[in-house]
């Protein structure tokens, strides 16, 4: 009857330490939990109980622990500066990085822009950003290509 108990109580821990958090932290805990206290409810040995308790805790781990992460924790959408790079705009101020001058126009917002390949680029062309580092976009000319007929 002791084992019982034991097994319940760790059951109801796990509960509620999943419970408190917000990503699946122990909920195969839980299944082992449950699947020894109904081990040790049919009879089964201590060793037997351990034995059980792990095993079905390791196997729904390897089997929930992939679905917990694609469902609790969704792709991350890129927003604010994250989202610039690959972006496009345009140059509103020439950009030479030996002078230390250029801005460029993205989304709306100008920037303080260097060329990514230390190159001149003139006022008007459009441009990809490559990163950003600090308050300075790094990007390089868009080179488009003409479809050939």
């Amino acid at each position: 009857m002791t084992w019982n108990i034991v097994w319940l109580v760790l059951m109801l821990v796990f509960l509620v330490a999943e419970s408190v958090t917000a990503a699946m932290v122990s909920l195969w805990f839980v299944l082992g939990s449950l699947a020894a206290l109904v081990t040790s409810l049919l009879g089964g040995e201590v060793w037997l109980q351990f034995v059980v308790f792990f095993l079905v805790s390791a196997v729904s781990l390897g089997l929930l622990r992939p679905l917990s992460k694609k469902f609790v924790n969704p792709r991350i959408t890129s927003t604010n500066v994250n989202a610039l790079p690959g972006t496009k705009g345009l140059v509103s101020e020439a950009i030479d990085n030996v002078r230390g001058q250029g801005q460029v126009k993205l989304g709306g917002v100008v920037w303080t822009a260097r060329s990514s390949d230390d190159q001149p680029i003139p006022t008007g062309t459009l441009v990809q950003v490559d990163r950003i580092e600090g308050v300075k976009a790094f990007v390089s000319p868009v080179r488009e290509q003409v479809p050939q007929s």
